[in-house]
């Protein structure tokens, strides 16, 4: 079967932003102590290898069967340090010890291992940028952002070739496991163009050679030209549509763009202060569950394939609101379309 067939066959999924968790508030330190700087790390270190050792992901497998959806994507990391599972090239590069950036437990492994239960697909959520905010890792990989101190970076073979080691370790260990890749933060203005990419995407193949891919090219995941928003394809070579929206609107009209699976990211989460952008990984429902379930059908019966962003805790449990709008979509989409393959 072809990866965009069995895209396509899976509806929709699931997406988990799933990052550094702390219920404590911080101190704010001094940016130039290395002393504060280097114990507020450890701190949080520490507090990150407990969280990804908490994650249930038994627990979150049988959640996704019940909800009934056919794949799900989760960030490996975001801007930091913090990766979802050791690697022993982000070490090499950065000099940032196992432990103290990369969790302890390969939580992608068992992710995908509690999930091939259920036939349920892993896709993994990666960036262009890197852990392009510390002060540490970003310098030691080639790019390195401080919005607070105006430093802007842009990116180079150097840095994608580093990055990309990273991506290699991940790719080939998880195999044909991970059927897809979400890269975010592939910006034009970061200097990103088809070549760069190109090293991203061979990358991923070396892992699985029928490994889908999609880049956020930071210009949007839709193009107006007279008022009728379009979807992009932004590498390419990439297998689906970035398709990073902010609500459930648009109806694609058909299954591909430029040889691209069509598909869209949303998020259910409620709006916070009329910020449209505040459903990412938010609790709570805006849209009610059977307008949903509509509009991904509509999607389907054009070809398309949706995927819902919704929130998770630091264990890996969803918010119950949201899980029973999910079985609902879940059921009608079944009901509708016939059982998932």
């Amino acid at each position: 079967m072809k990866a965009q067939d069995r895209m396509m066959q899976k509806k929709w999924g699931i997406f988990n932003h799933y990052l550094y968790y702390s219920e404590k508030e911080y101190p704010t330190i001094d940016p130039d102590s290395v002393e504060q700087f280097d114990a507020l790390m450890t701190q949080m270190a520490k507090e990150w290898c407990e969280q990804t050792r908490s994650f249930d992901v038994e627990r979150l497998a049988r959640t996704l069967s019940e909800i009934g959806c056919g794949y799900y994507i989760i960030t490996v990391m975001q801007g930091t340090r913090f990766m979802l599972a050791p690697n022993c090239a982000y070490t090499r590069i950065t000099g940032i010890q196992p432990g103290d950036g990369c969790s302890e437990r390969d939580l992608i492994m068992d992710l995908a291992l509690a999930l091939k239960k259920y036939d349920i697909d892993l896709y993994l959520y990666f960036t262009g940028d890197g852990p392009h905010f510390d002060k540490i890792a970003g310098p030691a990989m080639g790019l390195y952002e401080d919005y607070a101190a105006n430093i802007r970076g842009t990116v180079d073979e150097h840095f994608v070739r580093n990055w990309a080691a990273v991506l290699e370790e991940y790719a080939v260990r998880y195999g044909d496991l991970v059927k897809g890749w979400w890269v975010d933060g592939c910006y034009k203005s970061l200097g990103y163009n088809n070549e760069l990419l190109s090293i991203y995407f061979e990358t991923m193949k070396k892992g699985n050679p029928d490994v889908l891919s999609a880049f956020n090219s930071g210009t949007a995941s839709f193009v107006s030209e007279d008022g009728d928003d379009t979807p992009i394809k932004w590498f390419a070579n990439e297998g689906f549509t970035c398709g990073e929206d902010n609500d459930f609107t648009y109806i694609f009209k058909s299954r591909f763009t430029d040889g691209a699976q069509n598909h869209l990211l949303i998020p259910m989460g409620d709006y916070r202060d009329g910020n449209i952008c505040a459903g990412w990984c938010n609790t709570g429902v805006r849209r009610s569950k059977e307008y949903m379930a509509e509009y991904i059908k509509k999607n389907n019966d054009a070809g398309a394939v949706i995927t819902v962003d919704v929130f998770v805790d630091h264990t890996g449990r969803f918010d119950p609101e949201q899980v029973e709008a999910l079985k609902y979509i879940g059921k009608r989409i079944t009901t509708n379309q016939g059982t998932v393959l």
